[in-house]
C-alpha cells in the first residue's frame, strides 16, 4: 500500500547540500521512525515519502521554504560580551545556549568583536536547497 498521511514510517536516508556535502545521514544508524503528516520533520522530507512503497528509493530536492526556510538577516544579532562566557570562542563554533525560560537553542558565531559576539540564530541549514536520497525500509 502506498504511504499516506497518517502512516507510521521508517527511512533510512542521506541528506547533502547541492554541492554534495552530507550534512546528515542515517547510515551506520537505525532507521528514522516518523508518523507522516505529524509535523515531525521538514515539510519537503515529509511530502517525499507520500505515495511510496517497502523497498521504494527516491532522490528529492528541497527548496528553503519547505526546508528550514529563508535564511532571515533579523536572526543574525549582535550580544555584548559581558551577556556571553565569549573567551575561546571563535567564528564558526556553534554554541549550546539557555533562554531565561530554560529552553536550549543553538546559535553560530559570526564575528567575535571586542565589545560583543555577533551569533547567527538561524538553523544552520536555513536558506539552503538540500537533496536527500530516502529509501522506505518499513510501513506500520
Amino acid at each position: 500500500m502506498p504511504i499516506q498521511e497518517g502512516d507510521t514510517v521508517a527511512v533510512h536516508y542521506t541528506g547533502k547540500l547541492e554541492d554534495g556535502q552530507v550534512f546528515d545521514t542515517s547510515e551506520g544508524r537505525d532507521p528514522l521512525s516518523f508518523q507522516v503528516g505529524g509535523g515531525q520533520l521538514i515539510r519537503g522530507f515529509d511530502d517525499a515519502v507520500r505515495g511510496m512503497e517497502v523497498g521504494d528509493e527516491t532522490t528529492v530536492t528541497i527548496a528553503p521554504e519547505d526546508g528550514y526556510g529563508a535564511h532571515d538577516p533579523q536572526m543574525v544579532q549582535k550580544i555584548p560580551r559581558d551577556r556571553l562566557d565569549a573567551d575561546g570562542v571563535e567564528v564558526g563554533q556553534v554554541l549550546m545556549l539557555q533562554s531565561d525560560d530554560g529552553r536550549e537553542f543553538q546559535a553560530t558565531v559570526q564575528g567575535v568583536e571586542d565589545d560583543g559576539v555577533t551569533l547567527d540564530f538561524n538553523h544552520f541549514l536555513a536558506g539552503k536547497t538540500l537533496v536527500f536520497t530516502i529509501k522506505v525500509v518499513e510501513v506500520a
